[in-house]
């Protein structure tokens, strides 16, 4: 049995490290695609080394484009890998460009395609993720959903069981991670002082919003005044914060480089609280009983929301700083599982054996 996946951002680097070990396991051919979209070390190839997952045997090292010309290249190299592998099957992940790009190719080669997180919507079509969802979905054959919710979407929009379609609620594949790295999460190499809040910017909707950035970062310094904010600062968010002039060595805001994965996850757990405009940082946080105070709009997992883990600030000054004086004065109950009991993967392996074999 031969599967290619398709990967190319950090998220994706994450969720496929438990699929490709059950493939190994298994006995199953797996051909990793990397399509190169993320191509900093700090936030590609130290994944392959940290979750020790299988070397890409092609890598389309394609980045710094638009969408649409990305997506075209994307979609133009996933294809020749196709047509002289001829796989069993497609595999791709969540919500980028090159998971698009590797839908489309395979489906107009007539291969079956399964996609891991279906159903998640955030009702935003200005955002770029939530076209690739939407298209992805409609053309892929299995799609493994996280939650009942999603499950839910994908009916309302008229995307029922049937010969060409299999929906199958598989929980999240990144409790899955979660519950298998933890035990390796490391500090970073850095002087920690505690307590402290983490947060996360590389959303467009942030980053390319001067005004909306830079909201967001004087926000965070007046939080600074009373802990410590530690951000990771994504390369594009730091090119856009030196580009509108922001002092970022005399900001009270503890800067750091990119980390790794087992990195992130460390200080995520050991963090009061977790700011972000992530989507996969937003479960991360739920995963370690922290709760997220999410720098967007509207959010894919709405059930964080409804439960009372999250809350939806946007880049609202008053809404950030009430958001995060509340959570600092309120303790939760984590006693949810809202995502499935960490083996995702194992359902979704299984049903790819039974589907594609």
């Amino acid at each position: 049995m031969k599967i290619v996946t398709i990967i190319g951002a950090r998220p994706q680097f994450i969720k496929s490290a438990v699929i490709s070990k059950l493939f190994l396991e298994q006995g199953i051919d797996e051909i990793v695609v990397h399509t190169g979209q993320h191509f900093d070390a700090d936030m590609s190839d130290v994944f392959f080394e940290e979750l020790r997952l299988p070397s890409p045997r092609y890598n389309l090292d394609i980045h710094g484009l638009s969408h649409g010309a990305m997506t075209g290249k994307m979609l133009e190299g996933i294809e020749n890998v196709l047509i002289y592998e001829k796989p069993d099957g497609v595999l791709v992940y969540g919500d980028t460009n090159s998971t698009l790009a590797g839908a489309l190719a395979a489906r107009k080669l007539h291969i079956p395609v399964a996609h891991v997180e279906a159903g998640l919507r955030s009702f935003n079509m200005l955002m770029p993720e939530e076209i690739n969802r939407i298209l992805t979905d409609r053309i892929s054959n299995l799609l493994f959903c996280p939650s009942e919710l999603s499950k839910d979407n994908l009916r309302k929009e008229g995307i029922m069981a049937s010969k060409d379609y299999k929906i199958v609620i598989s929980g999240d594949i990144m409790y899955d991670c979660a519950l298998l790295f933890a035990s390796y999460a490391k500090s970073p190499m850095l002087s920690i002082e505690f307590p402290y809040l983490l947060c996360t910017i590389h959303r467009a909707e942030n980053t390319d919003d001067i005004e909306k950035l830079k909201c967001i970062i004087n926000t965070l310094e007046e939080i600074s005044k009373e802990t410590v904010v530690i951000l990771p600062l994504h390369p594009r968010t730091r090119a856009k914060l030196t580009a509108c002039g922001c002092a970022l060595d005399d900001s009270p805001i503890k800067f750091i480089s990119p980390v790794g994965y087992l990195e992130m996850i460390w200080l995520i757990d050991h963090s009061e609280l977790v700011i972000t405009d992530s989507g996969g940082v937003q479960k991360e946080a739920y995963y370690f009983q922290k709760p997220c105070v999410t720098l967007r709009d509207e959010t894919e997992w709405v059930e964080l929301v409804e439960h009372g883990y999250n809350k939806l600030v946007g880049a609202d000054k008053e809404n950030i700083i009430s958001a995060i004086h509340y959570f600092l004065a309120t303790k939760l109950a984590w006693n949810n599982n809202l995502y499935g009991d960490g083996h995702a993967g194992e359902i979704i392996v299984q049903e790819l054996i039974e589907s594609w074999n």
